[in-house]
């Protein structure tokens, strides 16, 4: 791709991740869930707005899973016990920008089966 298609792929994610940003904010009872993909990994984290503290996080890279769906829905199922021992039941979720299907659509799913209402 060229210079300019991958900047305005950024810029439109950019625009992306502010508007949806914009509209949720997490709390101590109910943090925010935000996810970042790279090319490889999936990392996701229960922040609270407020207090500007990150509750609990995962690191796809550190229980050797990739960035597919399969592997998006184990990383929810673990992040889900973790949300679970530190007592948050309920979440705001925050697709950080990009299109809500494929890896994110599973992992958002896979929250929600193992108990997390978003």
């Amino acid at each position: 791709m060229t210079n300019k298609i991958l900047e305005r792929k950024k810029t439109l994610r950019n625009k992306r991740k502010l508007r949806v940003k914009g509209k949720i904010f997490g709390t101590a009872l109910k943090p925010r869930i935000s996810i970042f993909r790279s090319n490889k990994y999936l990392y996701a984290q229960a922040i609270d707005d407020v207090a500007h503290k990150t509750l609990v996080c995962i690191d796809g890279k550190k229980i050797n899973m990739g960035n597919n769906k399969e592997d998006a829905k184990n990383i929810a199922k673990v992040f889900a016990q973790n949300l679970k021992q530190a007592g948050i039941n309920e979440a705001i979720y925050d697709r950080n920008g990009y299109l809500y299907h494929g890896v994110v659509a599973a992992f958002a799913e896979s929250l929600r089966e193992n108990g997390i209402a978003l």
